[in-house]
């Protein structure tokens, strides 16, 4: 008996598509058969990145903003793609990327405020809320009448050890992490009746770029915290996503799954 992941006929929105584990979960839909709505607050790489922090920055100096280049690679795969600008903090952006969609990955996030609580920067905090919790928020609530009307839908949202372990140095970081893991099973207990399921990734240490620019002493230090002993791989998590977007998942709502490598056990 072959198990096959088909998503055939599904229309897909990733939000923070442009690189990551964002950019895998897109094309992973995609190979299984989805058409995919990419959507970022940056299309391509440009000037503008100046104005997303330092990590947008590093990744146009690197040529690593890829949402145009992914909408093209899917399309070179038979499936449909749009890459469009949303910014997941303004509805309005929303509401025009959620048009049809019947799976919402929801992965875009902010990862570049790390100071101790004595220093964490009230604006920051403030801005992560809107990105991390409430942006996940109004993505849900935007495809939700269509999911409802159609009797089926997905949502998987990204969440973090951080949210489950508390992260030194992430005090905004962690507690949208944690809030996106309650939104969850909240979506997951209402959703139930109509078909929808909702569940969490609970991402450990991935080696995106956003490890890459990290201290490497503190990588190295938790991946050797990790019962594998290494970072995962975006597509590690991408393959987790398309199955719980897949009808083989059907049953499974309202988890915070580990895709951690086990970082979360205690090991010595």
């Amino acid at each position: 008996m072959t198990i096959e992941i088909d998503l055939s006929g599904r229309v897909a929105l990733v939000t923070g598509s442009s690189r990551g584990i964002g950019r895998a979960d897109a094309l992973a839909l995609a190979r299984a058969g989805a058409d995919v709505v990419l959507a970022d607050i940056q299309l391509e790489s440009g000037p503008d990145a100046d104005d997303y922090g330092p990590l947008a920055q590093a990744a146009r100096s690197q040529g690593l903003v890829y949402t145009e280049q992914t909408a093209e690679e899917i399309r070179s795969l038979g499936r449909r793609a749009v890459a469009v600008r949303c910014d997941v903090t303004d509805r309005g952006q929303v509401e025009a990327a959620a048009a049809t969609v019947n799976i919402l990955v929801a992965n875009a996030a902010t990862l570049d405020h790390v100071a101790r609580f004595e220093d964490q920067s009230p604006e920051l905090w403030e801005r992560d809320l809107r990105v991390n919790l409430t942006g996940v928020f109004n993505c849900a609530q935007a495809v939700w009448p269509g999911m409802v009307e159609r009797g089926w839908g997905r949502i998987v949202a990204m969440a973090s050890v951080a949210g489950t372990l508390g992260g030194f140095g992430q005090a905004s970081y962690a507690a949208t992490k944690a809030g996106v893991t309650g939104l969850v099973k909240t979506l997951a207990l209402e959703g139930g009746r109509h078909g929808i399921t909702a569940n969490a990734i609970v991402a450990g240490i991935i080696g995106t770029e956003a490890f890459a620019f990290g201290n490497a002493e503190m990588n190295e230090r938790m991946v050797r915290r990790t019962a594998l002993r290494r970072a995962g791989e975006p597509e590690e998590v991408a393959n987790v996503v398309a199955f719980l977007c897949s009808d083989l998942a059907s049953y499974v709502t309202g988890t915070a799954l580990q895709v951690s490598g086990g970082i979360e056990l205690f090991t010595f």
